[in-house]
């Protein structure tokens, strides 16, 4: 009960799907993920066969020396999945995060990198 005598919300928090952009170069791919109020210690990154997985959960901050009486700000958690391509090498995925942004990089296989053959003449 809140100190007006009405009762806390408790709700099942939703997933929310990230919004992201996914950029393609020769050497691989660079997805980016909006998952605002994420840290590092909230996040996971996972592949499982061709499977690549992004959850995290934000936090909301809570002031010093306060309770709270109300609240209808609900605790962000966030769940998206991709398949991967066999040009991609799951092994060498880069994640960074940065101010909520999440930031991988999917090199391709030096087998699907486009490559130069040279031509000789006779």
């Amino acid at each position: 009960m809140s100190a007006a005598g009405q009762p806390l919300r408790t709700e099942a928090v939703a997933t929310l799907v990230p919004p992201v952009d996914i950029y393609e170069d020769e050497a691989g791919l660079t997805l980016i993920a909006d998952m605002p109020g994420v840290a590092k210690e909230q996040l996971a990154v996972r592949v499982t066969g061709d499977s690549l997985v992004i959850e995290g959960t934000a936090s909301v901050p809570v002031m010093a020396n306060m309770e709270l009486v109300y609240g209808e700000v609900q605790t962000p958690q966030y769940r998206r999945s991709f398949t991967l391509s066999r040009e991609l090498d799951p092994g060498k995925i880069d994640a960074r995060l940065s101010n909520g942004v999440l930031t991988l990089r999917i090199p391709k296989t030096e087998e699907a990198k486009p490559r130069r053959i040279e031509v000789r003449v006779g």
